[in-house]
């Protein structure tokens, strides 16, 4: 695999944080592949920008930051907004409808919506765990990391006590992605 930017964004408070360690720890760690996280939150925690940043590759990684994504995921309108402009020609935009309502002009060759947060509160029984519930569907529609490191990863970065919510809300990504692919 040539190398791969994916870039997690949204609101504070949303796990986007945790959701690009985990799909490079997954990639790393558990599949064998170089990968790198970078994060970055706007001024406030909660509510403000948050930006996660993970490039996955077979070969050694020269220059550990993102500058045209092979995938985006939005988490949010102001996100989606934002960044959609930076995509790659032909990558891949990931959207959660509940709050992406206008989907940016972007040079996107895919636009691919999947109800994170709502399949999170309804399938999983909370809303928290949308950000597991898309590091799910990532890794089912784009291959870049398999699901068994993907749960592996997920299990180990998880609070203790939750891992059993969290395996729930990977196999509903798992699913809800599988869904979309048809």
């Amino acid at each position: 695999m040539a190398r791969q930017e994916i870039l997690l964004t949204g609101s504070g408070g949303q796990g986007l944080i945790l959701a690009g360690i985990i799909l490079a720890e997954a990639a790393a760690v558990y599949d064998g592949a170089n990968a790198i996280h970078n994060q970055s939150y706007g001024p406030e925690a909660r509510g403000g920008a948050s930006k996660s940043e993970v490039i996955i590759s077979d070969e050694d990684i020269d220059f550990p930051e993102i500058t045209s994504p092979d995938i985006l995921l939005a988490m949010t309108q102001l996100a989606a907004d934002k960044y959609s402009g930076q995509l790659k020609a032909g990558g891949t935009l990931i959207v959660d409808p509940l709050f992406v309502k206008n989907i940016p002009a972007s040079k996107a060759a895919k636009v691919v919506k999947i109800p994170l947060t709502q399949v999170a509160r309804e399938e999983v029984g909370r809303e928290l765990v949308a950000n597991i519930v898309a590091v799910g569907a990532i890794a089912v529609l784009t291959r870049l990391v398999s699901r068994e490191a993907a749960e592996k990863a997920v299990l180990k970065r998880v609070p203790k006590g939750t891992e059993e919510l969290n395996r729930k809300a990977l196999m509903a990504g798992f699913a809800a992605a599988e869904k979309v692919l048809g």
